[in-house]
């Protein structure tokens, strides 16, 4: 497979990827959106200042390429739309792009069968999410390929939970898993 990249050149005649990013409100808090000619590539929560700049130091050591500030890029600026609706209740399923290069071989099979196998207000547990990937032993292995999820609510590692009922863990904090799985109509909206 050829991977094409959308950018300029560089001196040395090479395409040099392009990496946009933008913060975005939500009701679980501010969410860093990045993408790449590809498509959206990386969703971080809790986006302050220090988090969204660590995160950006990591998209740049790891895509090679400077991240640039663009809110009003087509593909962000239509992520921010889904993202809104979504925590509207007015879209249940994101219609975008996705780069899947910041994983790989194992975990991008199982956010893979994620992505398309576990739709808005239904959970999986871990153990049978590693059935539906044939490694029905990897239980704990799902749940190391959902912390390592570079694209949190669009791909919906927190309709992942433990089978005897447990909400399992989740990198955005226990308090968003529940607000995410309550959104979904999975859990009971907290009282306080």
């Amino acid at each position: 497979m050829v991977r094409r990249t959308v950018g300029r050149m560089n001196s040395h005649g090479q395409n040099e990827q392009r990496v946009v990013w933008a913060v975005a409100g939500s009701d679980i808090g501010p969410l860093l959106l990045a993408a790449t000619g590809e498509g959206l590539v990386n969703v971080v929560f809790h986006a302050t200042d220090t988090v969204r700049d660590k995160a950006l130091d990591r998209l740049r050591s790891r895509l090679g390429a400077e991240p640039v500030e663009a809110p009003d890029s087509p593909l962000l600026a239509e992520a921010i739309r889904q993202i809104q609706a979504y925590f509207a209740g007015d879209r249940h399923d994101f219609e975008l792009p996705l780069d899947w290069s910041l994983i790989s071989g194992f975990n991008r099979q199982v956010l893979h069968e994620l992505a398309s196998g576990v739709p808005y207000g239904k959970v999986v547990g871990y153990g049978d999410l590693a059935g539906r990937v044939g490694q029905p032993g990897a239980a704990q292995a799902v749940g190391m390929a959902m912390g390592a999820n570079p694209l949190p609510v669009i791909v919906p590692c927190h309709r992942v939970v433990e089978s005897d009922g447990g909400i399992g863990g989740f990198g955005g904090g226990l308090e968003t898993k529940r607000k995410l799985l309550a959104l979904e109509g999975v859990l009971p909206e907290p009282l306080f």
